[in-house]
This record gives structure tokens, C-alpha cells and sequence, in this order.
């Protein structure tokens, strides 16, 4: 009995220790993290078109005194509103990692464009007496503050967002120029002139999208109005400009 007992336990632990070695254990591994999509601190550049600036509509100037010459003549104004060009850089920091993101942004850009207006001077009887063309290029530099809410639904890679600025501005004529449009002349080049710096804001709404977690191309819309406040302007005006263009953003 002693010798079956002891064939039997034999006969067990080697059949356990077949099992035990037969038995394959699996460590359950999770799955590593989807990436994350424009955090932290960036950097950009952009450019694009100044594409209207709204410098008031037509204005007509009538001499109603019967004691001096020309009464009855009118001088229309046509202010121009061309296309100008905007480009500059952006410094910034994305906080949190939601859905929505607060983000804070210097963007600091040189802005151009060309200024000056038409001229056309009428008799009583509404004759062309004369017309004269008159341009001038300005060159600004805005220097802005922007908060901004960005959104990151999804998988992150398409990130729209807005927010609204305020700065100053820095704005100088590069002259003025009076043209004789009938034949081409140029009667006036001052070849210098004014300079204004004032308070500015602005509204933006523009949308990324992420090719990689740290790098992204991006287009923008900018309502910006520039200020005249100053005492020596005698009055309060303003420039609105409305600004479209496209960068790439890269975050470090």
C-alpha cells in the first residue's frame, strides 16, 4: 500500500508540474494615450491681405457765399480704400487640455496700406472744372494683447477659435502724391510725411489644423480698428480695416 501511495503522489506532482508548465499567464498592457494636439507655449508668423479699409464714404463741400468767387462750386471727396498688406509674428501659451483652451497671445504685426482720395471740383451747373488724384502709403505697426478661446474637439487636430485684443499702434505717411488723372501728371510729391501713434483693438476668429502635436497651419480673420483720440488730431476718428490671412504656428 506504502508503494502505491507513494507511485500515486508521484504520479500527481507530475502531472500538476505538466499543467503548471503548460499554462501560458498574459499581462493585460494599456493602450498608450492619444496624442495631445497644441498645448504649452508657441510661437507664429503670418501674413495676408489688408483687404478694405473703411475710411468714410463721399463728402461734398459746397461754397454757399454769394460774396466770394466760385459760389455754387462743389468739391467732392472720394476717399480710396485699397487692398494693403499685413505681416508679422505671435508669442503665446495654450492653458489646459480640454475642449476648450484660454490662451493668451502677442501679436505684433507691421500693417500697410494706401490712403489718399479723389478730388473733383463742379460749378454751379455741375461742370467738371477739375479732378485731381491724390495717394498716399501708410505704414503701421500694431502691437496687440489677445485672449482667445481655442476649441480642440475630437481627435484635436482641428482647432478653431476667437478672442479680441487691445494695444497701440504706431502709423506714418510715406507722403503724398497729386496726380492730374486726365493726363498722368504728378503736380505734388511731398516725399515725407506725418506720423500718429494712438490706441487700437481688435476681434480675430481664425482655425488650425494640427499635422503633427507641435506644428499647425492656420488662416485668420482680424476686425481691426485703429484709434484717433489725441489732442492734436481736434477730434475723434477712427480706421476700421478688415484683415485676412494665413501662418504656421509651431509650439515648443
Amino acid at each position: 500500500m506504502k508503494k502505491v501511495s507513494l507511485s500515486t503522489a508521484v504520479l500527481i506532482g507530475f502531472v500538476a508540474a505538466s499543467l503548471q508548465a503548460g499554462t501560458e499567464v498574459y499581462k493585460q498592457v494599456a493602450p498608450p494615450p492619444p496624442p495631445m494636439y497644441g498645448l504649452g507655449f508657441y510661437g507664429a508668423i503670418d501674413a495676408g491681405a489688408n483687404i478694405y479699409q473703411n475710411r468714410g464714404g463721399d463728402r461734398t463741400f459746397t461754397q454757399d457765399d454769394p460774396n466770394l468767387p466760385g459760389f455754387g462750386d462743389t468739391l467732392t471727396v472720394d476717399p480710396k480704400n485699397d487692398v494693403g498688406f499685413f505681416g508679422g509674428i505671435k508669442l503665446g501659451y495654450v492653458f489646459g487640455t480640454g475642449v476648450v483652451r484660454p490662451t493668451v497671445e502677442g501679436d505684433f504685426f507691421y500693417n500697410g496700406f494706401r490712403g489718399g482720395a479723389n478730388f473733383t471740383l463742379r460749378d454751379i451747373n455741375d461742370n467738371v472744372l477739375a479732378q485731381r488724384d491724390v495717394s498716399t502709403w501708410i505704414n503701421s505697426g500694431a502691437f496687440m494683447a489677445n485672449f482667445i478661446l481655442r476649441f480642440a474637439p475630437g481627435n484635436q487636430r482641428f482647432q478653431p477659435y476667437v478672442g479680441a485684443g487691445v494695444g497701440v499702434y504706431f502709423a506714418e505717411s510715406a507722403g503724398t502724391e497729386v496726380t492730374n488723372p486726365n493726363t498722368g501728371t504728378v503736380t505734388v510729391n511731398t516725399g515725407g510725411g506725418r506720423s500718429h501713434a494712438d490706441l487700437a483693438w481688435q476681434i480675430i476668429a481664425g482655425s488650425d489644423y494640427y499635422w503633427s502635436p507641435k506644428f499647425s497651419t492656420f488662416i485668420e480673420y482680424k476686425f481691426l480698428q485703429y484709434t484717433s483720440t489725441q489732442i492734436n488730431t481736434h477730434q475723434n476718428r477712427q480706421l476700421n480695416q478688415q484683415l485676412l490671412g494665413a501662418g504656421v504656428r509651431f509650439h515648443f
